[in-house]
């Protein structure tokens, strides 16, 4: 399916050439004399391989025919990351490098969406939030106020972000999974 360079965004899977790229951020240049145009970073499916290419906005580029399907996550192993998809029962495993460090939000049990290409697993769509346990973070310091410091955290997932200096260890929190970034206090 062929689509205008300025509709690309993150996650789209292109065609060229006959090699699978994943788009990792595209963003729009309009220039006040000139063309605009479109800068793609990507990378190649196949073996990991970073690339920039630009396009004028109005361009056209393949886009590779995806389904997606929700599978649950079962479990990491030597072989990979193992995946059950849900209407069938088909049992799949996708290598590290292809989740990459979306790893750390993967609990067994958790709903996910893989987009598979011609019967292949080629990215994976978490769910925007998580659940997760604060394991180690400061102790609050008297006079500091709610409304405008963050103090470092380590998660139960081994990822650190900022939290707001009421959470104590042991709190539960949600956390958007595109950049471990502190939303609210967990409700359960």
């Amino acid at each position: 399916m062929r689509v205008i360079a300025s509709s690309l965004r993150k996650g789209n899977i292109l065609d060229l050439d006959g090699q699978l790229y994943v788009v990792l951020n595209a963003e729009s240049f309009h220039p006040g004399k000139g063309t605009p145009t479109t800068q793609v970073d990507m990378r190649r499916i196949s073996d990991g391989v970073k690339t920039q290419q630009r396009y004028k906005t109005t361009e056209q580029v393949e886009r590779a025919t995806v389904e997606e399907r929700e599978h649950q996550f079962l479990y990491q192993d030597g072989d990979g990351f193992h995946f059950m998809n849900m209407e069938n029962y088909d049992q799949l495993t996708m290598q590290s490098d292809v989740i990459g460090d979306q790893a750390a939000y993967l609990h067994p049990e958790m709903k996910v969406m893989l987009s598979m290409h011609e019967g292949t697993p080629i990215s994976i769509v978490l769910p925007q939030k998580v659940v997760l346990e604060v394991t180690e973070t400061e102790p609050t310091t008297k006079g500091q106020t709610a409304s405008s410091s963050y103090k470092p955290a380590v998660l139960s997932n081994g990822v650190r972000t900022a939290v707001p200096p009421f959470i104590t260890t042991g709190t539960r929190i949600v956390v958007m999974t595109a950049d471990g970034s502190y939303v609210e206090r967990a409700k359960e």
